[in-house]
């Protein structure tokens, strides 16, 4: 992937709505893998999620909310150190 291209999953929400994100990348923690989204609608404040990911009986990934405090501080600090410690986000935001 070169950086005029974007990965944007559709995931199912608790309502069954499709919400479209933008994939950031993937960090591991703890033998799992954790996916970091950023939502592409009603995200003014800059936001971003992270899910783990999780083998579905079907073979393939299911990501899942992170339900634990402690396992979602340590993921977030490694998403913040890999992905948003030199980012402008202003940039991001499109008012650059």
């Amino acid at each position: 992937m070169n950086n005029n291209e974007r990965e944007i999953l559709s995931l199912i929400d608790e309502n069954d709505n499709p919400v479209d994100f933008e994939l950031v990348g993937t960090v591991e923690y703890d033998g799992n893998e954790y996916y970091v989204l950023i939502p592409l609608e009603d995200n003014d404040e800059g936001a971003y999620v992270i899910l783990r990911a999780e083998d579905a009986e079907d073979g393939d990934i299911s990501l899942v909310s992170i339900e634990d405090d402690e396992e979602y501080d340590s993921v977030a600090d490694l998403v913040e150190d890999e992905f948003f410690s030199e980012i402008d986000y202003d940039v991001l935001k499109g008012n650059e």
